[in-house]
Parts: structure tokens; C-alpha cells; sequence
């Protein structure tokens, strides 16, 4: 298919700005959770890991259906509503370890982005030993980050946009990626919230 007739929201630029203004949105406020501590949170997590999964795999078939032009329209918002879904299921995994309490923005954008930027999310986050140092990111750092997880994303968005022309294929394939990255999100979330951590002061946020 021609390039030309491609909508102008698949561009690279457009694309990453919404995808960064649409993460500092919503990580503007932690989700709640209605869940409670578990006894045995391992096993919590790992049934709202399944539901999360398959709900984010059924979201994103869905809006993967439309054929042609329309297809790519529905790309950004895809990922958007993935990420709203695993942000939920970050929160409830927090809360069954018993850990809601000290969630935070910070949190949050390590669970969902960290197999996205290792590199950039590492500066948010320093284990030490079993205990996890989370530092407290300024809204410059946060935003610095939530623009290299969109320029990150929007470099991807032509791949996940084609398959909007094969539209049967690419709902398989799309809820498929929803489903596995969904899972290595809650995997790291379960091995974060594991452990003991402490929130550490950023001197900068004003």
C-alpha cells in the first residue's frame, strides 16, 4: 500500500506526542485498588495477571478489526488503553503484596516501561542488596522519560500499523503482543513488589 495514503496521524512525531502526553496523563494519578493483601500473593497475582492478559488481548483485537485507513486511526489509541489496563493490574498486584500503601508514579512507569527502556527507567530505580531504592523522579525526569518511551513506541507504530491492512491476521497478532507483553509487565511488577523498598527524595522536584 502507498505511503501516501496513509493518514498523517501515523506520523513518527505526532505519534510520539501523543504517546508521551497520554503516559503522563494517566500515571498523573496511581490507580486504586479494590484488592487486599493475600496470603499468598504469588498465587493473587498470577489470576490477575491471566485476567489483565486476556482482557488487554481482547481490547486490542478489537480495535485491530477495522481494515484499511480506519485501522491505522485505532493504533495509538490500542496501546493506550493497553497501558491503562496493565496499569490496574500493576496496582492490584501492589496490593495483594501488601504494598499499595507507597505506590507511586515512579512505580508504575518502572513496572509498565522497564522491558520498553531499560536503559531510562533504570535511573529511576537501584536495588540494593533485597531492598529496592525507588528515587523520586522530578516532572522533568518523568516527563524526559514518558518522551523516550513514546519515541520508543511511535518507532514500532508502522510495524503494528500494517498489519491494520491484513485485518483478520493483525487482530491475532496484535491481541497475541497484548497478551505477552501484559505478562512481562505483571512479571516484573511481582518481582518488585517482592521485595522491601524505600522511596528516596528527589531535591530537584520543586
Amino acid at each position: 500500500m502507498p505511503r501516501k495514503n496513509l493518514p498523517a496521524v501515523t506520523t513518527g512525531k505526532e505519534a510520539a506526542t501523543t504517546l508521551t502526553d497520554s503516559i503522563l496523563r494517566f500515571l498523573g494519578e496511581v490507580p486504586k485498588s479494590t484488592k487486599r493483601p493475600s496470603k499468598d500473593p504469588e498465587l493473587a497475582a498470577q489470576e490477575i495477571t491471566r485476567k489483565a492478559a486476556t482482557k488487554a488481548a481482547a481490547t486490542a483485537s478489537a480495535l485491530a478489526v477495522p481494515p484499511g485507513p480506519l485501522g491505522w486511526l485505532t493504533v495509538v489509541p490500542e496501546l493506550i488503553a493497553v497501558w491503562r489496563i496493565q496499569a490496574q493490574m500493576v496496582a492490584d498486584i501492589a496490593a495483594v503484596y501488601g504494598k499499595s500503601a507507597g505506590l507511586t508514579r515512579e512505580h508504575m512507569m518502572y513496572c509498565l516501561f522497564r522491558h520498553t527502556l531499560a536503559q531510562g527507567i533504570r535511573d529511576l530505580v537501584v536495588r540494593v542488596g533485597e531492598r529496592v531504592v525507588v528515587r523520586r523522579a522530578s516532572r522533568q525526569a518523568m516527563r524526559g522519560v514518558a518522551q523516550s518511551v513514546g519515541v520508543r513506541m511511535a518507532d514500532r507504530l508502522l510495524g503494528r500499523g500494517i498489519s491494520r491492512w491484513l485485518p483478520i491476521v493483525g487482530a491475532l497478532g496484535v491481541g497475541t503482543y497484548a497478551y505477552y507483553d501484559t505478562a512481562r509487565v505483571a512479571a516484573t511488577a511481582m518481582d518488585f513488589f517482592e521485595k522491601e523498598f524505600v522511596l528516596e527524595h528527589d531535591p530537584t522536584d520543586e
